[in-house]
């Protein structure tokens, strides 16, 4: 076994022991603390093997089963960057509950395995060369998180758990047939590199059937609309770090899964245009919902939910109009998975603080929580595109490629879906950051060190990447887009 392959071996074993090694714990406060120390690990784990890609090229491990290139290596960095803070966050969020006697060690054990289970299926995903696979992966994060919703069991934590399971098991089955039309159309091997290579070849009606329940199927997991009724449910049950970790990584890790048949579809129908109209629909769409449940939402982790949707609408559109929209979708990728974790993260302790997440019922967040109270309302100003943050410019490129693409009805519907959601976000942002306190909160806690770094640090990330991108992600980002257009 070569150095490449065990680096691989190690990245994707070591969060299934971490999982053992929180059962074997029996402290809820020591296992918060293996968690981050875990997640720490893991990160360096996995910067060291996007650090080999630079220097080797792609990785492979287990024959051909097992692969990083440079589209996966960019995931892994995002999903390394969220899992991270999710789980520096967990200890400081968690405490709280087990100083209240309401997190037992039982229950901390049981998150601590779930949590780096889901990671461990989730880095799966990633390193699958074999799309077979990588499917096996996706589906089991399903059965991991669904436990992680309803840490805390409630009807309601019950019936979001149970509703997620029941929508996103039906959307993964329907992907399950498309990789089943997949393998008819080569009976020869469900290896990603192989299939890639010979697109020419694969029979065309097969690879627009296979394409149709993939993106229904997958498409369902990333939360596009109308598929999307399980994910506000979710994200305002689960657990303010499991909520981050949803919406931060695990719905664009089901959008790279779509993203890694569009080569393969793209080469056997003979254009692109059969995928890119289908991803245009349901990206302009999955906004314009998005935009009218916005308006009236005032429970602020739904609100952030249906931010997702609209966020993976973006993603969805850039990918459709191809060519720079691909750069754009990868790049807004990043920056809405590291502002949207911040988003939650900051209202879990508002959450924690008041005992609601009803924005009318929090006035006043800023000066009863500076820290947390001025990390959701940037992290809101960022997310509706406010310049120069690195959400703006990736929305730039995406209008920048709609033009030049001549799309201009399409961009009418994307700018006045942005307007839309721009409104309502500010409307909800600022009575909440700004309305009057009431006189019976207790007076805010000094600001913890780590909060502000756990809010600063993210935030300055996305003003620096909206003024300057560093060469190795432009490089990163760069060679993604030659894999999805086809060029590798």
């Amino acid at each position: 076994m070569n150095h490449s392959s065990l680096l691989i071996w190690i990245f994707l074993l070591f969060p299934a022991a971490a999982a053992v090694g929180c059962l074997i714990l029996r402290k809820a406060s020591w296992i918060f603390r293996f968690i981050m120390v875990g997640a720490a690990v893991d990160a360096g784990l996995g910067f060291i093997l996007i650090q080999s890609l630079f220097q080797k090229g792609a990785l492979r491990a287990a024959g051909s089963w097992l692969r990083v290139d440079t589209l996966s290596a960019y995931y892994i960095l995002i999903m390394i960057l969220v899992f991270l803070m999710a789980s520096i966050y967990a200890a400081r969020y968690f405490n709280e509950e087990i100083q209240k006697g309401s997190l037992s060690d039982k229950t901390a054990a049981r998150f601590g395995s779930l949590w780096f289970g889901t990671l461990s299926v989730m880095t799966l995903v990633l390193l699958s060369n074999n799309l077979g696979l990588m499917w096996v992966g996706i589906e089991a994060t399903t059965l991991a998180t669904t436990f992680l919703i309803s840490l805390h069991p409630s009807p309601l934590s019950l019936e979001a758990a149970w509703k997620y399971v029941l929508i996103c098991s039906v959307g993964i089955a329907l992907a399950f047939l498309g990789t089943l039309f997949v393998g008819a159309a080569d009976s020869s091997s469900l290896i990603w590199t192989k299939l890639a290579s010979h697109a020419s070849i694969l029979n065309p009606q097969l690879m627009k059937m296979a394409f149709i329940f993939l993106l229904i199927g997958y498409g369902t997991k990333v939360g596009l609309a109308p598929l999307h009724t399980w994910l506000p449910d979710a994200h305002s049950q689960a657990p303010a770090p499991v909520s981050a970790v949803f919406s931060g990584f695990m719905v664009n890790e089901a959008m790279y899964c779509i993203m890694r048949y569009l080569p393969i579809v793209n080469g056997a129908v003979g254009n692109s245009h059969f995928s890119r109209d289908l991803l245009l629909f349901f990206g302009i769409f999955s906004m314009a919902v998005a935009a009218v449940f916005i308006l009236f939402q005032h429970d602020i982790k739904r609100l952030l939910a249906y931010s997702t949707v609209e966020h993976l609408g973006i993603t969805a559109i850039g990918l459709g109009l191809g060519g720079l929209g691909v750069f754009a979708a990868l790049f807004h990728t990043l920056n809405h998975s590291i502002c949207k974790t911040t988003g939650f993260l900051s209202a879990g302790k508002l959450g924690q603080k008041y005992g609601t997440h009803d924005l009318r019922k929090m006035p006043g967040t800023l000066q009863k929580e500076q820290v947390w109270g001025l990390g959701l309302f940037l992290s809101l100003i960022i997310l509706v595109g406010s310049a120069p943050f690195a959400v703006f410019m990736s929305e730039l490129l995406i209008i920048k490629a709609a033009v030049d693409h001549h799309h201009f009805l399409l961009l009418t519907f994307f700018l006045t879906a942005l307007g839309i959601v721009f409104i309502g976000v500010l409307s909800h942002a600022v009575s909440a950051v700004w309305g009057e306190p009431p006189g019976d909160h207790v007076l805010p806690e000094p600001n913890h060190l780590g909060d502000m770094l756990l809010v600063g640090a993210p935030l300055l990330l996305l003003l620096i990447l909206g003024i300057w991108m560093p060469h190795p992600l432009r490089e990163l980002l760069e060679k993604s887009t030659f894999i999805l257009t086809g060029k590798q």
